[in-house]
């Protein structure tokens, strides 16, 4: 009987429970198509230079960590369930049927539509595996094919976690309905909440921003006692006094509205820590910015302190802003006859204000997940570009040996080893090279040898024909200079302003073997790597090599590409064997290293999918969590306000008004968190962006990162007008059902 019970309650209920069933499949698709990739049965063509280990390992411990998150989107999604049938397991317990066995049924029923969930999604998840297989595929430079492929240890995987998952949340539910008063679930859904009053969180809250801006002022005094000079630029002495100034002003005023204790104190607090906050937030937020741009000494447990106060006054910055918007729509409807009693207005202002209580605060945590999900949206391709435009110039060269002087004390240990270690190698393993330079980087002045400054290290010279050599391997035309003349040669990551300044003060160079003259010719931004550069530079001299010869050469440098490609087994022992004899730490204290391509185009290709990969998927399954809350709380408003809607039509409210007024009250719900939220990812994104201008300029592009931003935010769009949509029909269906 009770079978059949279950079966005829679920075929009844399916629509109810339709978004249950939308979202969970959705998660088991996601889950199983990013985990098939670490299967064990997964063998993609990738070519003997790449190891699959380190990828397949590495994304199989980020999908598992983030679908962590699904637990809780089971949860809430079974209580919207629970709280929607609570009406009729009152009936069902009057009747005379028992607790625990109504609470069985319902865990009968919601398992029966996980596990329907759970054979759709592993379906769907087999189409989008080819899809992240053709992504995967792609970053390591192969062609693909669709193939329909079912691994057993994946299915295994998905099912156990999502049956552990429905089993756990399913007994919690059983529980809850044997706790639960019939007179309670008579009655739910017909009080309204509470009257709008000043909730203990929002007081937590003002008491952590409270201790955060004593900590910023006590920092702030820190850092003005020890680092600041007048010496300083304009910008610095103001952000060095601004984040001393702003937060005694935060905590000032406050003490002045506890003193004053008017009734209206709260919000005026309130509405001054807002301001306080977003004040802070720009003073400390151009610390980081300052720093780099003024080469300040500030370390960089300085900076991320800074960047904690910026992210901790962000998050405040959308508590306080959600909850005055609920009080200033408050104070609007008291205050304003004329747009209160116009058409329907009262009953929209009572709708919302019904709910204001509760929703401020999960508005505030939608928002702010919102903030993350729409962050890593954007992060991930600019952080997965980012590392691959630095790959294409880490790994100009098959074997690429450099030396470093920044801990040598005595020019008898300056490096001058010919590393004929790795010729015996390459022979021994009969990889010929297509070309081989060893050369040196010298220092113009001799007395430089001791300069060590952070950012302040002298500029190393290259010799002309060593500079063609290198330039001829990587196809670039030879340079010619005159016999008492220089150029330079550029990092990618140089900004044009840096270059013009660095020409301007440096037309004529002083060296041990003369003075030299800028060549009309004055730069070069052509890459060759980035180990040709001496410690926190981004220049490098370029002399002729009768200038060079009288000079003293700090490093020892080895550049070599081979015919064929080194395969990633011979990649790592080369690299074992050469960091046996060098390694990085000598009694010497000369340092030593060595990048093979291979090894770091595995490494790095591997690790930019595990980032990409966990970054995107997380970022779903929380916009996923986001929106679905969203969806469930409307729709459950819509089951206890039915009754609501029917007087309205009662007194005459034509539908198509009825409907323009369901519009603005999820336009409401939908818009607020969700508009905050993009505010202040856009400010965040936007510093992040500012921040890496230069890594963006180098290794992106500003127009591919423009394409990346529309692409992503055309996605979120779409996304949330299929919820929102979705929601619409489903709450309209529901007012009139």
């Amino acid at each position: 009987m009770y079978v059949k019970l279950v079966l005829k309650n679920a075929r009844r209920s399916v629509k109810d429970y339709l978004i249950y069933i939308v979202t969970m499949t959705i998660c088991v698709a996601l889950f199983y198509s990013f985990l098939s990739i670490a299967s064990s049965y997964y063998r993609p063509d990738i070519g003997s230079e790449y190891d699959f280990t380190l990828l397949s390992d590495g994304l199989k411990a980020a999908i598992c960590l983030i679908t962590l998150l699904v637990l809780f989107l089971i949860h809430f999604v079974n209580r919207y369930m629970l709280q929607r049938r609570q009406k009729e397991f009152a009936v069902q317990s009057v009747m005379g049927m028992e607790q625990k066995i109504i609470g069985r049924i319902f865990f009968a029923e919601t398992f029966l539509m996980g596990t329907l969930s759970i054979v759709i999604g592993i379906f769907l998840g087999v189409f989008c595996s080819q899809f992240i297989t053709a992504l995967l595929l792609t970053s390591y430079g192969k062609s693909y094919e669709l193939t329909w492929t079912l691994f057993p240890d994946t299915v295994l995987l998905t099912v156990c976690f999502f049956v552990c998952s429905f089993l756990l949340v399913g007994m919690w539910n059983i529980h809850a309905i044997q706790k639960a008063k019939i007179m309670d679930m008579l009655l739910s859904g017909r009080e309204n909440e509470p009257a709008l009053k000043r909730s203990r969180w929002i007081s937590g809250v003002i008491i952590l921003f409270e201790g955060l801006s004593v900590w910023m002022l006590l920092t702030g005094i820190q850092k003005v006692w020890f680092y600041y000079d007048s010496r300083f630029a304009l910008p610095v002495q103001i952000m060095f006094w601004g984040n001393i100034l702003f937060p005694a002003m935060t905590l000032l005023w406050s003490v002045l509205c506890l003193i004053k204790k008017k009734k209206a104190s709260d919000s005026t607090l309130l509405s001054s820590l807002l301001v306080c906050s977003v004040l802070n937030a720009c003073t400390a937020a151009s610390v980081p910015a300052l720093t780099k741009e003024y080469y300040l000494a500030l370390g960089s447990g300085t900076i991320h302190q800074y960047l904690v106060f910026v992210l901790m006054d962000l998050l405040f910055f959308i508590c306080a802003f959600l909850y005055l918007a609920g009080s200033f729509l408050l104070a609007w409807k008291e205050k304003s006859s004329k747009h209160r009693y116009r058409q329907e207005a009262l009953f929209f202002f009572g709708q919302i204000l019904s709910k204001l209580n509760t929703t401020s605060k999960t508005m505030t945590l939608i928002c702010i997940t919102l903030v993350l999900a729409v962050f890593l949206f954007i992060a991930a391709p600019i952080l997965v570009n980012w590392a691959s435009g630095y790959l294409d110039i880490r790994s100009m060269y098959d074997v690429q040996i450099y030396s470093g002087y920044n801990d040598v004390y005595e020019e008898e240990n300056l490096p001058h080893d010919t590393y004929d270690l790795v010729t015996d190698f390459l022979a021994e393993h009969k990889l010929e090279a297509a070309y081989d330079c060893t050369f040196h980087l010298y220092l113009p002045n001799k007395d430089d040898f001791h300069s060590r400054s952070k950012y302040d290290f002298p500029v190393a010279a290259i010799s002309l024909s060593d500079y063609n050599a290198i330039r001829e391997m990587l196809g670039y035309t030879p340079v010619s200079l005159a016999e008492n003349a220089f150029t330079t040669q550029w990092k990618s990551i140089a900004e044009t302003e840096e270059i013009d300044r660095f020409l301007e003060s440096h037309t004529r160079v002083a060296t041990d073997a003369g003075t030299l003259t800028l060549s009309k010719q004055s730069f070069y931004e052509d890459s060759i790597g980035e180990t040709a550069y001496n410690s926190y530079t981004n220049v490098l001299y370029v002399f002729p090599d009768k200038v060079c010869e009288r000079l003293l050469p700090v490093m020892q440098n080895r550049y070599i590409t081979t015919k064929d490609t080194i395969s990633y087994e011979n990649a790592r022992q080369l690299e074992k064997i050469f960091t046996a004899k060098y390694p990085e730490e000598t009694d010497k204290e000369t340092s030593y290293g060595i990048r093979l391509s291979t090894l770091q185009i595995n490494s790095t290709k591997a690790s930019n999918f595990i980032l990409q990969a966990a970054m995107l998927y997380g970022a779903v399954v929380i916009m996923v969590i986001c929106l679905t809350i969203l969806s469930l709380q409307q729709l459950l408003d819509a089951d206890q306000y039915k009754y609501r809607f029917s007087v309205l039509r009662k007194l005459g409210v034509e539908e198509p008004r009825i409907q323009k007024l369901v519009l603005k009250q999820l336009g409401v719900w939908f818009g607020l968190p969700v508009l905050v939220a993009v505010i202040v990812a856009a400010v965040v994104i936007a510093y992040f962006v500012q921040s890496i201008s230069a890594e963006i300029s180098a290794y992106i592009g500003v127009t591919a990162l423009l394409l990346q931003a529309g692409t992503t935010v055309s996605i979120l769009a779409g996304l949330f007008l299929c919820y929102f949509i979705s929601t619409w029909i489903l709450f309209s269906r529901s007012i009139h059902s």
